[in-house]
C-alpha cells in the first residue's frame, strides 16, 4: 500500500481498531454471562471487607473495557502504520491471551465455583494487564498509561480472589 493512499490507510486504521473492539465487546459478553453474582453458591460465600459494593463492578469494568479497546485498537493501527510487523504481532498476541484470561476468570470462578485456580488465574491476568500497560505505553507513553488503572484493578482483583479463597476453604 503506498504511504500516499491516506484513504486506505484510514480504511485499515478503523478496520484494525473496529476489531479490537470487538474482540474486547466479545470479551466482556462471555465474562457477563459466566458472572452469577444471585447464585447460592456465590451468595453463600463469606466476602471480605475490601469486597466493593456490587455496583462497582459493571462500571469499573464497562470504564477498563472501553480503555482497552480505544489504547490497544489505536497502538496496534499505530505499528501498522509504522511497518513494525514483529511489535505489532507481539501486542496482537498479548492482547489476545489478556482477553482470554480475563473471559476465563469469570467461567473459572462462576462457573466452576474454583477460586483457588481462579486466584492463580487472576494473578496471571494481572500480570499480562501490566505487560499489555507497558506494550501500550512502548507505542504511545500518554495513551498507553490510560492502561494502568486495568493492571491495577485486576491486581486488586487477584487479592478480593485469593482472600474470598482463603476465607472460604
Amino acid at each position: 500500500m503506498d504511504i500516499l493512499d491516506f484513504p486506505a490507510l484510514r480504511q485499515r486504521r478503523h478496520r484494525t481498531i473496529g476489531a479490537t473492539s470487538a474482540a474486547v465487546v466479545a470479551t466482556a459478553i462471555a465474562g457477563s454471562l459466566a458472572t452469577d453474582t444471585s447464585s447460592p453458591w456465590y451468595r453463600s460465600l463469606t466476602k471480605p471487607a475490601i469486597q466493593p459494593p456490587a455496583w462497582v463492578f459493571p462500571v469499573a469494568w464497562t470504564g477498563l473495557y472501553a480503555s482497552i479497546a480505544a489504547v490497544a485498537g489505536r497502538s496496534l493501527a499505530d505499528l501498522q502504520e509504522r511497518g513494525d510487523t514483529a511489535e505489532y504481532q507481539e501486542l496482537r498476541n498479548a492482547l489476545a491471551a489478556n482477553l482470554a484470561l480475563n473471559a476465563g476468570w469469570s467461567a473459572l470462578f462462576f462457573k466452576g465455583h474454583q477460586p483457588g485456580p481462579a486466584t492463580l488465574e487472576a494473578g496471571m491476568l494481572a500480570i499480562s494487564s501490566a505487560d499489555l500497560a507497558r506494550r501500550n505505553i512502548a507505542v504511545n507513553k500518554r495513551r498507553g498509561a490510560f492502561l494502568l488503572p486495568y493492571a491495577a484493578w485486576t491486581a486488586f482483583a487477584t487479592v478480593l480472589t485469593g482472600t474470598i479463597w482463603y476465607q472460604n476453604r
